[in-house]
């Protein structure tokens, strides 16, 4: 058994409080939030069950996901129509650049902040002519 396994591998939680596993060695009937959610389950408030912990040996670090029991999982709950609307809005939002108020087919940069044409107007100034 490797030092690194030994450090993860805790099923009783006496070192960390809650049972924890090596990476991918966790065992049936608990999965993580997104192993839930990709089977219409969400956690329901249950509290977490274990946790599964990988450690990173270049930086040094633990990597850890938290497991949730698959039989108290509950149902996800639909979008309601409000919802979409609302989702709706925040997407036009990302879309919209703030300076020229142009809407594009894409999300804008958030490294910008505003549309490529705004931000560096001087090395698109024949773009700019054609675009509006």
């Amino acid at each position: 058994m490797s030092a690194a396994w030994g450090k993860c591998f805790d099923p009783s939680g006496a070192r960390y409080g809650v049972p924890t596993y090596p990476w991918r060695l966790a065992p049936d009937g608990l999965a993580t939030r997104r192993q839930l959610r990709a089977q219409g389950l969400r956690p329901g408030g249950q509290p977490i069950a274990a946790q599964t912990m990988r450690v990173n040996r270049r930086a040094g670090g633990v990597r850890v996901a938290y497991l949730y029991r698959i039989d108290l999982a509950k149902p996800v709950r639909p979008m309601t129509s409000r919802k979409w609307g609302a989702l709706a809005l925040a997407m036009l939002a990302r879309r919209t650049c703030p300076k020229c108020q142009i809407t594009y087919s894409y999300c804008m940069p958030r490294s910008l902040g505003m549309c490529v044409l705004c931000a560096y107007p001087d090395s698109h100034d024949s773009d700019r002519q054609g675009a509006c």
